[in-house]
């Protein structure tokens, strides 16, 4: 069997979203592909980030000094002098558009790999840095993608 390289699994057809994108834009965007992460690109095309799913999640679920967005302010529970329930109080929640952009929550590392590395080395730099997906560059442009299910359908062909 010849030794695979990273060009001959990887996927061609990257799709990729811009730093300064709203977050509900990104969560369309990652849905509406059925993807679950993406690269960051700059106008003039270069990688400076990749951002998940995971990311917005992580996000969404934390609040500006890091509690539950969920969890209402201590001034909704006990400065309001109201004839409500506790549990009633709980509940109530002010929904604001979010300011947040793809900038502020992409993860700015990027694991890139060169078109003729190994599956081998491509698994093991996955495996070691606990990611989902690499990029594949030629010199300094990005020329594909590998993600976990590239990897499992080599191994699926053994």
């Amino acid at each position: 069997m010849k030794q695979l390289k990273a060009k001959d699994i990887m996927n061609r057809e990257v799709l990729a979203v811009k730093s300064d994108w709203s977050l509900e834009r990104l969560s369309e965007f990652l849905v509406g592909h059925a993807i679950s992460g993406v690269p960051v690109m700059t106008g003039n095309g270069r990688l400076v980030g990749v951002v998940s799913l995971r990311d917005i999640i992580t996000h969404e679920s934390m609040g500006s000094e890091g509690l539950p967005i969920n969890e209402p302010h201590d001034f909704y529970l006990n400065a309001l002098e109201s004839p409500h329930a506790g549990e009633e109080i709980a509940t109530f929640t002010i929904k604001r558009e979010s300011l947040v952009t793809v900038g502020d929550i992409m993860t700015p590392r990027v694991f890139q790999v060169a078109e003729e590395t190994t599956i081998q080395e491509v698994a093991e730099t996955m495996i070691k840095s606990r990611i989902h997906r690499v990029f594949v560059t030629r010199g300094e442009k990005m020329v594909g993608v590998i993600a976990t299910p590239e990897i499992l359908e080599v191994l699926r062909s053994l």
